[in-house]
């Protein structure tokens, strides 16, 4: 007999299924929970909810492990590229080396924009954040490929994924051109998807560019620690929108926009700014810290402590260990990497920080290596997005595959007002 959590509710005795994943974790199916006893759950930000059972991506919080597909992600880091890693996202093995030329091929050819969004950009201000462009120009897609808004078509669906892969990085680029008056530039065939990308970003027009191998290789690795990471608050957006059969486009953009709050992926910038400010302060790590354990001053360590890690975060060491690699070779001396290092240090021995697990995550250390490449802070999310952009695919079309799929409709516990008739105007007073 399957294994079943018992539950006693006033007068009902009910019984719950017992779900275990493939990695021994264990949820409660509460399914037939209100059709059973007239009650829901309650879990503010859904913190102890399984909204889905999935097969992408396994993390364990306590113990520091990240895997896609089965893979762990300092084994991917070190031996795949990007393109590599998103084909395993999305169809759940890793490509052979016929099936990724055969991948690369269809994403370089699909690349370029439509001639009419070329100039979609020049109409936003020249201080509009590039997220917010980003945002709008994946939603814009939903126009010019109405023929692919289908989800239940599978060959159209394939091509929105293709596109919607191939088209973003062009976007983002191309959103930061235009914040530096840069005319876009016309993406390249022939360049794999992390070259193209910084051509894109940093080519003067007429001039040729070529980025160097440091910078392409720590593309590759940044864009990959931030492929996917289970049910966050973007994925969960895309998975949530996408359930009422909202097409790839508009579901992404959803995603986007979730991405861009500064608790979710615009922690990086929110990051790199507070180190900035420690260093324009005299680089007094010891004033910040007593500053964020002081309740009443209201400073927060940006970097620290994630709602499922309780230890280290495994993509905050993999960024730590490129940042030395990255700046030994451009010789870079970063004063806010070294501030950064010692506010982990000064972390790492402190009880306050100790008793709360608050240990680096991976927005710590991406920011100052994004800034050693080059990018600026109000593109550091907009790079996020373009790493999480195969995991937001692939959960999408995961969704879409499962046969249970329902539209996504969370229930509440009302504490308003009870029922009372509605006064005159002539006698409120």
């Amino acid at each position: 007999m399957s294994e079943v959590a018992k539950l006693t509710l006033r007068d009902y005795k009910i019984e719950l299924p017992v779900v275990e994943g493939s990695e021994s974790e264990v949820g409660i199916d509460i399914g037939k929970l209100r059709a059973e006893t007239g009650a829901i759950t309650l879990d503010e930000g859904y913190v102890n909810t399984g909204s889905t059972t999935s097969a992408i991506t396994f993390l364990d919080g306590e113990k520091g492990v990240l895997r896609y597909r089965g893979y762990p992600i300092e084994q991917l880091a070190e031996h795949c590229d990007f393109v590599e890693v998103g084909y395993l996202l999305m169809k759940g093995e890793l490509p052979t080396k016929s099936q990724l030329d055969t991948f690369q091929g269809k994403l370089s050819g699909f690349r370029k924009l439509p001639d009419e969004m070329t100039g979609f950009f020049a109409g936003f201000p020249k201080d509009a954040h590039p997220m917010a462009t980003l945002c709008a120009g994946v939603l814009a897609m939903s126009n010019y490929y109405q023929r692919l808004l289908d989800v239940h078509d599978g060959e159209k669906v394939d091509e929105a994924v293709m596109r919607m892969l191939a088209k973003l990085p062009v976007i983002a680029a191309y959103a930061h051109r235009n914040t530096i008056g840069e005319a876009p530039l016309l993406p390249d065939e022939k360049l794999d998807y992390c070259r193209n990308f910084l051509r894109l970003m940093f080519a003067k027009k007429g001039e040729d560019y070529e980025a160097p191998d440091e910078l392409v290789h720590a593309l590759d690795m940044l864009l990959i620690v931030h492929a996917d990471h289970e049910q966050n608050c973007s994925t969960s957006t895309v998975r949530m929108v996408g359930s009422a059969d909202t097409n790839l486009f508009a579901s992404i953009s959803a995603g986007i926009l979730a991405l861009w709050g500064p608790l979710h992926g615009g922690a990086n910038e929110a990051c790199v700014n507070m180190l900035e400010m420690i260093r324009e302060d005299g680089g007094n790590v010891g004033k910040y810290v007593d500053m964020a354990k002081d309740k009443s001053h209201g400073f927060r360590i940006m970097g620290f402590g994630h709602r499922v890690y309780k230890s280290y975060d495994p993509r905050a060491a993999i960024v730590k260990a490129a940042c030395y690699k990255v700046l030994e070779k451009l010789k870079i001396d970063d004063p806010v990497f070294e501030i950064a290092q010692k506010l982990e240090e000064v972390a790492a021995t402190d009880e306050y920080f100790l008793e709360r697990n608050l240990y680096p995550n991976v927005d710590f250390y991406s920011g100052v290596l994004y800034r050693a490449m080059g990018i600026p802070p109000k593109m550091f999310t907009v790079l996020f997005a373009m790493g999480r952009l195969p995991g937001w695919i692939a959960h999408w079309l995961e969704m879409h595959h499962n046969p249970g799929k329902r539209i996504n409709r969370p229930r509440q516990i009302y504490t308003g007002e009870i029922e009372r008739n509605v006064v005159p105007m002539s006698e409120r007073g």
